[in-house]
């Protein structure tokens, strides 16, 4: 068989790992259901037409056996057994329905077409035939893959059937080699720069392949197997504002126009936690956390919550919960690493309800760091939160920083470290999330009274400038009270400050 042949003899160990696996899933599925019970979905992407070719590969090695292996020659044009569903939609791609319908003349596909939503189309397929099983492409870091396994029975409230996903474990490096190896072919929107490809309303090619001609300026893109970071393959899928929930409008785009933010007079917050029993033990002061604060600041954030937590999954997971839904961002730092205290990761994974997978592009950063050595600590440390995890690169980083929805993950130990991590965050501003929003106008003023006569004004003033941030605090007992005035609008902070200089004797605001 052509597939399987070109495959073993190929020199990639890593491809032929890969397929060994995914061939093991499908002949297991093979085995637990009849060629009529099963059905595979296809979409003319450049994952399913990995899953077709290694469902040819895994019918044909069921059915002749491993003895059979390699014999034969190409057999392009046998028809293949097994039902296949495609759902055409009026904004599918006219390059993916002609590559499909190509395809499906090719090998003999029994093509169900289906012009329905996934969820309707797939009740009616299932109540008109016996399908017990469909064959999915689906991958880690796909919107859809969060919590599955390679067998993983249908949601809730769908139709019941067995999701069997041969290529879960498959990076955007695997599908490119395997696709190039076997020489198949596949859709021609790959070769124009298109990356990840959805709809026509939401996909366009991936500013990253991007070309200019020299000599007259014209734009091309290059092939999509030649992107050079694979966590990036949905670049040129148009997302909806990374802005955070408070932010009312944002204007994105893909490419290098940049990105309008909608940002004055919103005020984004942000909670921080340190994770360290040896930070509530006292042994080691955490001196990230102000520092973070402060950086925050001057990006006109608020951080409305600090906290440390213990080194332990479920306080950084019940954290963790607690913040994410009410604060625009989360920075967590501490406990990151291989050692038995090192649960940072475990506990956001937790906190999103998802599993820790092996993420093979992460673990490839930490080989070059660490070496072949201590292979048992870089596997484990490779293990990020399944389906909702980003690596955000900056050439200034060793390790590429964890991004995890809303949260993100600080490897930072010391000041140092935190400085050249916050710098890669504010250029990476795009993809991180960590928008300059209006800076705070900040007024302080120093009053000679005591407490006890400063009260009645200053609950004045903060009935009167509710938008304001008014705090007090003394620097020594016998001090002046510091009054700190805070908010978006400069001339609302003037305005505060000379309201308290006329409620206050003259003389003793400063």
């Amino acid at each position: 068989m052509e597939i399987d042949k070109a495959i073993t003899q190929s020199d990639d160990e890593r491809l032929k790992t890969k397929y060994k696996n995914a061939i093991f899933v499908i002949r297991r599925a093979l085995a637990l259901y009849s060629i009529e019970e099963v059905a595979f979905s296809f979409n003319g992407g450049k994952d399913s037409t990995v899953l077709l070719h290694l469902l040819r590969a895994g019918h044909y090695l069921h059915q002749k056996g491993e003895s059979h292996t390699n014999q034969g020659g190409p057999i392009d044009h046998v028809e293949f057994p097994m039902r296949t569903i495609y759902f055409e939609t009026a904004s599918t791609f006219t390059e993916i329905n002609s590559f499909t319908y190509e395809t499906a003349s090719t090998y003999g596909l029994q093509m169900d077409i289906i012009r329905l939503d996934f969820k309707s189309g797939l009740e009616a397929l299932l109540k008109a035939n016996p399908v017990k099983a469909i064959f999915l492409g689906v991958r880690i870091g796909d919107p859809t893959a969060v919590g599955q396994e390679q067998f993983s029975p249908s949601s809730p409230g769908w139709p019941p059937f067995m999701r069997v996903n041969p290529i879960l474990d498959w990076s955007y490096r695997d599908v490119w080699a395997f696709l190039l190896t076997s020489k198949v072919q596949y859709c021609s929107l790959y070769d124009q720069g298109y990356t990840s490809i959805g709809s026509i309303h939401d996909t366009v090619p991936n500013d990253l392949l991007c070309t200019r001609n020299t000599k007259d300026g014209k734009i091309s893109f290059k092939p999509a197997y030649l992107l050079p970071d694979g966590r990036l393959e949905r670049a040129g899928r148009a997302r909806k504002s990374s802005a955070p929930a408070s932010a009312k409008s944002t204007a994105v785009s893909n490419g290098d126009a940049k990105a309008v933010d909608i940002n004055h007079n919103i005020l984004f917050t942000a909670s921080v936690i340190a994770v360290g029993d040896e930070f509530l033990s006292g042994t080691v002061e955490d001196k990230l956390g102000a520092s973070l604060c402060k950086k925050l600041h001057t990006l006109g954030w608020a951080v409305s919550q600090i906290s440390i937590v213990r080194n332990d999954i479920d306080s950084v997971a019940e954290e963790v919960e607690r913040r994410k839904g009410t604060s625009d961002m989360v920075f967590i730092y501490g406990a990151v690493g291989p050692l038995h205290s090192d649960v940072t990761v475990a506990g956001v994974a937790k906190a999103f309800g998802v599993r820790t997978a092996p993420d093979e592009e992460f673990e490839e950063y930490l080989r070059h760091l660490i070496g072949e050595k201590c292979s048992g600590d870089r596997n484990e440390m490779a293990q990020l939160p399944e389906g909702i995890t980003e690596l955000l690169h900056h050439e200034k980083l060793l390790m590429p920083l964890i991004k995890c929805l809303n949260v993100i993950v600080l490897s930072a130990t010391n000041i140092a470290e935190l400085d050249v991590q916050w710098n890669c965050l504010i250029e990476l501003k795009r993809s991180s999330g960590l928008l300059v929003s209006e800076p705070f106008a900040s007024k302080r003023l120093m009053l000679t009274v005591s407490d006890v006569k400063a009260a009645q004004p200053l609950s004045k003033l903060r009935l009167e400038f509710p938008d304001l941030y008014i705090g007090c605090y003394r620097e020594s007992r016998d001090g002046p009270l510091i009054v700190s005035l805070q908010g978006k609008d400069q001339a609302r902070t003037e305005a505060a400050a000379e309201a308290l200089r006329k409620k206050l004797e003259s003389g003793v605001l400063h």
